[in-house]
């Protein structure tokens, strides 16, 4: 005899399942005991089968428990989570059994679960568990999207191979898929999954996920009604991210998300209050689909009321700041049109942590139990009297200042940075610094900073604050690569940013390098077929440990060779060698405000040419020497996170100056002339002249300074070399620089950034010129930094590199020695993660370059726009790419000059 029951699970738990089963069991005594229960989505099925008559309801001693059927897991594992032992007391049917498949049921990896009798001996029983375990994952197959998006719809589900399929795994997923395209606009979105056994594989199951995400529905309308005092435009303004159709607009979609609908309908009527209408409310709202147009519209009614203005303010509670004060930080005054959302505002900004407010005032001043609130005490007609209720509280002072999460960086490297100071009055505004220049340190992660309260006690007036962090990589590998100079650059680099010199001589410390003291060093190769360079850098940024003077040393070393014309390579026995030393000193200063820093550096290079004859230097041959002292002010006020600002600023003035030797060495260098000057002076224009041996020269030949015929000219480049070499063999010159460098979050996370710098090369003695050294080279990705021969390659995108550069008359870049920029940067963070920070941007660029001060324009520029994207990855650096297009035309050419590509690899801008 078998006997089957059905059993409706939408409405009768599982233990209720079963004890129905133990009561029809109980009337029917000759039949022996097999309970199965099978879960198939919202049924659970229940079986019995005829076996050997038994004493029903009496207790045994469980004997064993046997596990059997196809299962991967190990079968005494599956015993301890049924929870039954051996040598336990149980009854057949009874609670025992019941809990049993409650507990394997609930572990959601099993189709069926079967307990049977295998045999009774006295008082012992013994059980056999049949388990069928529920199919896993083979593969998943999207259909109807594009492969670029499976991979983050597999992610976001989890649907990795070997998942357990079952129905809530079918049913999330299906639910997950149209809530996600919904809130892209496709609300006719249909999701169908069907799960297929896998013939090839044991258990496991392919998943079909076919999408139709139907068209996209777009908002055809907002409409408004009893709105007479404020515009549909103005309405529709207010709603930040609830958008109609508009052609003509770029950055938002019209596409309805129900949240933020519900935020937007807040900002509707914070818009009536900020014009005064504090009775402003929406009577309703509604949403309808027109299937026809496949679009959606709005139309929400608003109730405006009366227009208020600001009466009486009275400040209550205050002892520590008088009314006066308290009034010009309100910025409210009686007889101004009621501004709810200005009111709010300067009471307590909660959209600016550091906002000049009066919460704020207090905060920045050790109340940090203070408490500020407006209210309204009377409204006569169309005029609100205001009290500031102030309830001022102790003053509070940091107690214990912690910091956790920091497993590499030292405790003394982040507690030299804190301004939260154990002992010092509270302080928000100190606080938010902290947060800042710990993600100023480029080791941890700045969006992950979070200052925990601790132990606040409002009666001691103390308060802990635990600062945990995310540590990341720090370190980097640098690979770059761009065109230059003739050919491809490529840099091979390592930059280990949070290295730890005085662990050098520890050789536990080595994992793989010592680190965690702050310090940086940098060993870099850059080569292409045409030069090399090998440079090693260190820096410390707390010098002595004591103060926050930055100490920073540098000595690289380049050789540079010609191009041949001919064979289009290297010529090898011309060639340009450079060797260069720099050590500098930055000082942290409190006048004006922190935010500012003195530099200070002594660098010397020394130039050694050989058959190095080129449009730039005068001299193919001999040795120059560079000493010099730069100075600089730095006001750097970015943040939080320094891959991407979103507030802040960066001003900076720097000179570089050499001594002035001509005021010293008595040189008259009016009567040296240059090598043009040379040649017009010595240059043969008539025929059959006699020199003053009464040699015949003619047309093009050379006379040197004493008047007698030169073989080729050569020898009289020679006599300008030496005469050139004399002129540079000290450098002497200075060079001025102003950079302004601003961020300003002008809607949600969209960051414009706004730049502008310039240049100076100039010299002491007029007469004896501008150094062909140190000089700007404008245009292009500003990657190519393949000379060190101080030069600065100045970045303008939708130009080839260095193509805006002033040339000589043979078509030669020579440098600049004056030059201005401009640019403005809209971007959007993708992702600020630590393990990567991806944003987009667009750009519009302008600048120029000249060969002098006398012929310096700064409004004839050379204009660019474009997009571009950054990556930035803690082990490579910044990788980037760049569509830029060139509004005019490059010199000596007639269009404009168009599309150009940038690749950015290793740099930041």
């Amino acid at each position: 005899m078998r006997l089957s029951l059905v059993i409706k699970k939408e409405n009768v738990d599982l233990e209720k399942q079963v004890n129905k089963l133990n009561n029809f069991l109980v009337l029917n005594k000759s039949i022996k005991i097999v309970v199965t229960v099978l879960i198939f989505g919202s049924f659970t099925q229940v079986k019995a089968q005829e076996r050997v008559p038994f004493d029903q309801g009496k207790k045994y001693i469980l004997a064993d428990v046997a596990v059997v059927g196809d299962i991967s897991f190990n079968s005494q594992t599956v015993v301890t989570f049924s929870g039954l032992q051996k040598g336990q007391e149980i009854t057949v049917p009874g609670e025992e059994i019941s809990a049993a498949i409650k507990k394997l049921g609930k572990l959601g990896l099993f189709d069926e679960i079967s307990f049977y009798i295998n045999k009774i001996q006295n008082d012992s029983i013994y059980l056999d568990l049949n388990i069928i375990e529920l199919p896993k994952l083979n593969e998943v197959k999207f259909v109807g999207i594009k492969k670029t998006k499976t991979e983050g719809l597999i992610k976001d589900n989890s649907l990795n191979k070997g998942k357990v399929v079952n129905e809530n795994l079918i049913t999330t997923t299906k639910n997950y898929i149209e809530n996600k395209y919904k809130k892209d606009g496709y609300y006719n979105t249909k999701v169908n999954i069907n799960t297929v056994k896998d013939t090839a594989t044991v258990n496991q199951v392919n998943m079909l996920v076919a999408i139709d995400k139907g068209d996209k529905v777009k908002i055809q309308s907002i409409d408004f009604a009893g709105n007479t005092k404020l515009s549909d435009k103005t309405l529709r303004k207010a709603m930040k991210e609830t958008k109609q159709k508009n052609p003509i607009r770029l950055l938002k979609a019209s596409k309805f998300i129900k949240d933020k609908y519900k935020t937007d309908l807040e900002k509707v009527i914070a818009t009536y209050k900020e014009k005064g209408y504090r009775d402003a409310r929406i009577l309703s709202d509604s949403v309808t689909y027109d299937k026809n147009k496949n679009a959606l519209n709005i139309k929400i009614n608003v109730e405006e009321g009366n227009k208020y203005y600001f009466g009486d303010i009275k400040f209550l509670g205050n002892t520590v700041y008088t009314d006066q004060g308290l009034s010009r930080i309100l910025g409210v005054k009686k007889g101004d049109t009621y501004n709810g959302v200005l009111l709010e505002k300067r009471i307590a900004d909660k959209s600016k942590p550091d906002a000049e407010d009066i919460t704020n005032l207090y905060q920045n001043n050790g109340y940090l139990f203070s408490n500020v609130n407006a209210v309204e005490v009377k409204t006569a007609n169309d005029t609100i009297d205001f009290e500031i209720r102030i309830t001022e509280g102790p003053i509070a002072y940091f107690n214990k200042i912690t910091v956790v999460g920091n497993d590499k960086t030292n405790d003394r490297v982040i507690y030299r940075e804190l301004r939260t100071k154990p002992g010092e009055k509270y302080s928000k505004e100190e606080l938010v610094r902290t947060i800042r220049e710990i993600g100023q340190l480029g080791f941890f992660d700045p969006e992950a900073i979070d200052p925990k309260f601790k132990n606040v006690d409002s009666g001691a007036g103390t308060v802990d604050i635990e600062y945990n962090l995310v540590e990341k990589g720090s370190s980097q590998i640098e690979l770059q690569g761009g065109y230059g100079g003739g050919g491809f650059i490529g840099t091979l680099g390592l930059s280990f940013n949070n290295f730890s010199a005085r662990n050098m001589l520890n050789k536990d410390a080595y994992k793989p390098l010592p680190m965690g003291d702050g310090q940086k060093v940098s060993l870099r190769l850059q080569a292409s077929t045409f030069f090399q360079t090998y440079s090693v850098s260190f820096s410390e940024p707390w010098f002595g440990g004591k103060k926050p003077v930055s100490f920073s040393s540098s000595i690289s070393y380049s050789k540079q060779f010609l191009n041949n014309f001919i064979t289009q390579r290297a010529d090898k026995t011309k060639s340009f060698d450079i060797l260069t030393l720099s050590v500098g000193l930055a000082k942290r200063l409190t006048v004006p405000d922190d935010f500012f820093v003195l530099s200070q550096s002594i660098s010397y290079q020394h130039y050694a040419l050989n058959n190095y004859n080129t449009g730039l230097f005068t001299f193919g041959n001999g040795t120059s020497r560079n000493l010099a002292y730069t100075i600089g002010l730095t006001r750097n006020s970015k943040g939080l996170n320094p891959i991407f600002p979103t507030y802040g600023s960066e001003f900076s003035l720097s000179a570089k100056l050499t001594p002035p030797y001509s005021l010293l060495n008595g040189v008259d260098y009016g009567t040296l002339g240059d090598q043009e000057e040379y040649k017009l002076k010595n240059t043969v224009d008539r025929q059959n002249v006699p020199d003053a041996n009464g040699n015949i020269v003619n047309i093009g030949d050379y006379i040197d300074t004493n008047g007698n015929k030169v073989s080729n000219f050569s020898l009289a480049a020679a006599d300008v070399s030496k005469v050139d070499q004399k002129r540079f063999n000290w450098l002497e010159y200075y060079k001025v620089k102003f950079k302004a460098d601003t961020y300003t979050k002008i809607y949600g996370k969209l960051v414009l950034r706004a730049l502008a710098e310039f240049g100076f090369l100039g010299s002491y003695n007029q007469e004896r010129g501008a150094v062909p050294f140190e000089r700007f080279y404008l245009g292009g990705d500003g990657l190519a930094n393949f000379s060190m021969d101080g030069r600065e390659t100045i970045q303008l995108r939708g130009y080839p590199n260095n193509s805006l550069t002033p040339v000589n008359s043979a078509g030669e870049q020579i440098g600049a020695t004056v030059f201005n920029k401009f640019s403005m940067e809209l971007r959007y963070p993708i992702t600020l993660k630590a393990s990567a920070s991806i944003y987009a941007l667009a750009f519009m660029e302008a600048g120029s370059s000249f060969s002098d001060f006398k012929s310096y324009n700064p409004f004839a520029l050379s204009r660019s726009a474009g997009v571009g994207l950054r990556v930035f990855m803690p082990a490579f650096g910044l990788l980037g790419i760049d569509f830029g297009h060139g509004f005019d035309a490059l010199p000596g050419q007639a269009k404009a000059n168009g599309w150009e590509t940038h690749f950015i690899i290793g740099q930041q801008f």
